[in-house]
């Protein structure tokens, strides 16, 4: 170990990087606090954010949050990069390199990938179906916190206690209490249970919206194709996510109550954790992709001005994903002596997916075929998906074919395909989306000529990054090394690998300073269709109300708002044709909030082995299950009067 790098003291002190990192901590909240106090802002924080069950809001919380995740994972990123650059390095140590490695996995499966899903879930699903909200929004809000807290919790082990390194996997028996028994492993287990719970409630959730509150006349077979992407993703989600919560919670009880669930020498058996673990952990590669394929539809469309080419077999195709989803985890151990018959059934199906995956990529392609195609930043994005993810597809069956898996398992050729799908398929896709529907979020375009320059810089450090280690893999360098001979030959392309790696971090950058340049230089949008939109989300004004539609539509065609617009009509005629009635909303809660907050204390607690602590928070978690069931006004009327003001200060009557 590196001297003066210390760990086991509860504050993590020594290493110069930690420290300044605790200094901008500490700063930055100083900052935050100042500026909400001298503007007076802690009232408009608790009433319109806080405690808000309006999904758009959620949606854009959850956004925050995954760009903020996003920074953090690509500054360990770059750490490690740093670390590889070169042989023999010791720009870290290698227990401080286990801990980036495994926050870094973590917080971008995790923490960035997924609330970035649920930011677009929430923003877009309820608009394009024709509804006003979700079908649970106080389940919504209470899912928001607790991912937000189960992220606070996670990230605070960097500054507290120490984080954890036993891989984002985190198998046993190495993350055993024997031998990981510092409170590291404790954070990683209770913050993914807590945002896990939130994660199974967001699959119900919009399952229920979607099944349950399409406007009239949208039958299956007429919804966009974002929502059927958002329902299949939430089926995986709602099936895969318990294998998880037991594998971590059997984990959590060998650790604080002397369970030998996966103890060998105690009865145990280690790989019962790596089964439940991959049984959620493949089919949550589909979960974060499934929707970034609707996004790319949704784009692919529009800047094409083509209806989806193969809309049913988009739909057969992303279904029968989900469901052979579940046929594929064995693939990640073919190496640990499975027979014959389970690794070609796992080997097979681990191929067959790149069928229904191939039909949409076609689909993509004949949709832009002769189309009218437009190269603003949402299409870019998607266009730059498609080789991305063949390269990523091609090489996921190069993994596949079980004998050849012996050679490239666990070597940097895994880790280069698996940054290459989940980078070119979901990154680039959430991105897409973000781009796409960041006027009906907040009401203005983003600039363009920045917006390209992140995403030239993005793409081509892509490139320079992860092509050089399919060769590292093939030269035999292992994933997992924190550093290795100058005698190997890896050098060079390691040295490649990190400049690339700095260059998609420099197109971030670029992204960063487009939205703050976005915010003081406006381009308002003030049609609520700057893209010749062909779904629902775009017949509204951006951004959209409060209660989303004063009159709900009826549904005709599919692309609701593309036929809408053809035949002349709008939601204003809705307006002019039909008085206004009150709307049924629900009323906000600082609930959701606070019970987050105790479920945060209660695993803190427990991160520590403080049970006085763990079972205050518990108890805090209950008080508020009982005083919600016992709350009846929980929801409101918005009058009609109302409605009207704001659909003509809109200019929609």
């Amino acid at each position: 170990m590196k001297e003066g790098f210390e760990t086991s003291s509860f504050i993590v002190t020594g290493d110069p990087m930690i420290i300044a990192a605790e200094v901008s901590i500490v700063l930055v909240t100083l900052g935050i606090l100042f500026v909400l106090t001298y503007f007076k802002k802690w009232k408009w924080l608790w009433q319109e954010w806080i405690t808000t069950v309006d999904h758009k809001r959620i949606g854009i919380m959850y956004l925050i949050a995954a760009l903020l995740m996003m920074f953090r994972g690509g500054v360990d990123a770059l750490l490690m990069r740093t670390q590889l650059a070169f042989p023999n390095q010791d720009f870290l140590t290698s227990e401080h390199y286990n801990q980036i490695f495994t926050t870094h996995g973590t917080i971008m499966i995790l923490f960035m990938a997924m609330p970035f899903i649920f930011a677009l879930f929430n923003i877009v699903v309820p608009l394009q179906l024709g509804a006003r909200d979700v079908a649970f929004p106080y389940l919504n809000a209470v899912s928001f916190w607790l991912f937000f807290f189960g992220a606070f919790l996670f990230n605070l082990s960097f500054v507290i206690g120490g984080s954890p390194d036993g891989g984002w996997v985190s198998y046993p028996p190495l993350t055993e209490l024997n031998f990981d028994p510092g409170p590291g492993e404790n954070f990683y287990l209770l913050s993914l249970q807590i945002s896990g719970i939130g994660s199974i409630a967001t699959g119900i959730n919009f399952i229920v919206t979607i099944l349950k509150m399409r406007a009239p006349g949208m039958n299956l077979m007429k919804m966009p194709l974002f929502c059927w992407s958002v329902l299949s993703s939430c089926i995986v989600i709602i099936f895969s996510f318990p294998a998880l919560t037991i594998a971590l919670a059997l984990l959590m009880l060998d650790r604080i109550a002397g369970a030998h669930f996966f103890t060998m020498l105690h009865g145990g058996n280690p790989m019962m954790f790596i089964n439940l673990f991959w049984i959620w952990g493949h089919p949550e590669v589909y979960i974060v992709v499934l929707p970034a394929f609707g996004i790319y539809s949704e784009i692919v469309s529009t800047f094409s001005k083509k209806r989806i080419f193969g809309y049913s077999s988009m739909v057969l195709s992303l279904m029968l994903i989900s469901v052979v989803s579940y046929f594929v985890w064995v693939h990640h151990f073919f190496t640990m002596g499975a027979s014959a018959g389970v690794n070609s059934f796992f080997a097979v199906a681990s191929m067959f997916i790149a069928i229904p995956t191939g039909v949409k990529v076609f689909n993509w392609l004949f949709t832009m075929f002769r189309g009218r195609i437009r190269l603003n930043l949402p299409m870019l994005w998607t266009i730059a998906f498609v080789p991305c993810f063949v390269i990523g597809g091609a090489t996921g069956v190069m993994l596949a074919v079980a004998p050849a898996d012996y050679q490239y398992h666990n070597s940097f050729f895994l880790i280069a395909h698996f940054h290459q799908v989940l980078i070119g398929g979901p990154v680039f896709g959430l991105l897409a989306g973000m781009y796409y529907w960041w006027p009906k979020m907040f009401g203005f375009k983003l600039n363009e000529t920045l917006g390209k320059w992140g995403f030239w810089f993005f793409n081509i450090g892509f490139y320079v990054c992860f092509m050089p280690q399919y060769a590292l893999g093939f030269m035999g360098m292992t994933r997992r090394v924190y550093t290795y001979p100058a005698g190997t030959g890896w050098g060079t392309y390691n040295f490649i690998s990190t400049i690339g790696a700095y260059l998609m971090g420099l197109g971030f950058l670029f992204i960063v300073v487009q939205v703050l340049y976005s915010l003081k230089h406006k381009e308002r949008d003030l049609t609520g269709d700057p893209w010749d939109g062909r779904t629902l989300e775009w017949a509204l004004p951006s951004p959209a109300p409060h209660y989303n539609f004063a009159h709900i539509p009826h549904v005709k065609e599919r692309d609701a708002w593309w036929e809408m617009k053809q035949r002349g009509e709008s939601l204003t005629d809705l307006n002019k044709k039909k008085g206004f009635e009150p709307v049924h909303m629900p009323n906000n809660s600082g609930m959701p909030f606070m019970m987050s907050v105790a479920f945060f204390i209660s695993g803190f607690g427990f991160v520590f082995n403080w049970y006085w602590m763990g079972a205050v928070g518990i108890a805090g978690v209950l008080l508020f299950m009982i005083l919600r069931s016992l709350q009846r006004n929980t929801d409101h009327h918005i009058p009609s009067d109302e409605i009207r003001r704001t659909e003509t200060a809109l200019g929609r009557v």
